[in-house]
């Protein structure tokens, strides 16, 4: 038998408070796992704090949770990515049961979803945020996944070697959920405590333009992997407008055999044209579409799942 390789994950960015303690309680929960704590441009000594407690220290200049998780999965080797925040608002506990369920169910992707341990876990609007933009992906791509911004994930080595990054920002966790909902991937979740952050650690998450930006992406990965859908519904919208403008005319045209506002006859068929074209767009973006997916989809089962290794 095979022993799995386990590599944990951290993406850190002034964490010097908690990330010793970070790297112990994983280091305590899962002892055969490599931590590795990826500093990205730290001025407060998390790089330092990281090496003392044990973990591997790399470095990543790209800013952004998106670059630095892109690096991650370049760079590491192994059977199955635990990936957390350094913050030390996760619970390291959960990550036996995390392992063991992806093992159990072959899933690719384990989610935590957070339950609350104390009051200050949510700042102002984060509850609201999150349970939005979860919802907005959920309606889209598919209603398999719970709590999309969660910070603690564990990954199969087929997840992580077919996902093609492209987020810089924290819109990293939407572009992961929708890699999995995309390739239909098994999906799991275990339900952890959520903490707030220890005195002396502050967010690097703005509330309301991190949330903007989230939800922009969402509408990107919408019009990239629903294009039809996405080109369809503008489509509609056109047409609809062209509809309304021009029933008066042609009505008045069917009175009388005059067209009174040629200009808006004209805009109308323009708008109308518009809609047609956007059906048409969605339809060769579609096959784009369906070729890129089939291609992330071989990649993915170029990959064995690492449980097979086992038998």
């Amino acid at each position: 038998m095979q022993k799995l390789e386990v590599a944990v994950l951290i993406p850190c960015y002034n964490e010097a408070t908690t990330i010793g303690d970070v790297v112990a309680d994983f280091r305590a929960a899962l002892p055969e796992a490599r931590i590795y704590v990826y500093d990205n441009n730290s001025t407060d000594g998390t790089a330092a704090a990281a090496a003392a407690a044990g973990a591997v220290v790399r470095h990543e200049p790209e800013q952004g949770k998106g670059a630095v998780v892109r690096r991650m999965f370049r760079d590491v080797e192994a059977d199955f990515y635990l990936m957390v925040d350094g913050d030390r608002t996760y619970d390291a506990a959960c990550a036996p049961r995390m392992l063991a369920l992806a093992q159990e169910r072959l899933c690719d992707l384990v989610n935590c979803a957070r339950e609350e341990a104390d009051d200050g876990a949510y700042r102002a609007g984060h509850r609201l945020g999150n349970r939005m933009l979860t919802g907005a992906v959920r309606c889209i791509f598919g209603n398999r996944l719970h709590d999309m911004l969660s910070g603690y994930k564990l990954f199969s080595r087929r997840f992580v070697k077919s996902f093609p990054a492209t987020s810089i920002g924290f819109g990293i966790e939407t572009e992961l959920a929708v890699h999995a909902l995309e390739l239909h991937m098994p999906i799991a979740h275990v339900a952890g405590p959520y903490r707030g952050r220890p005195a002396g650690s502050t967010s690097k998450l703005s509330t309301y333009r991190d949330g903007l930006r989230i939800l922009l992406l969402i509408l990107q990965l919408f019009k990239h992997e629903r294009p039809l859908l996405f080109f369809s519904a503008i489509g509609a919208a056109l047409v609809a407008l062209s509809t309304a403008l021009g029933i008066p005319l042609l009505q008045e045209y069917l009175r009388t055999g005059l067209v009174p506002r040629f200009p808006t006859a004209i805009l109308a068929t323009g708008i109308m044209l518009l809609g047609f074209l956007g059906f048409v767009t969605g339809l060769v973006l579609d096959t784009v579409t369906r070729g890129r997916r089939e291609t992330k989809m071989l990649t993915y089962l170029n990959h064995p799942f690492p449980a097979r290794h086992l038998e």
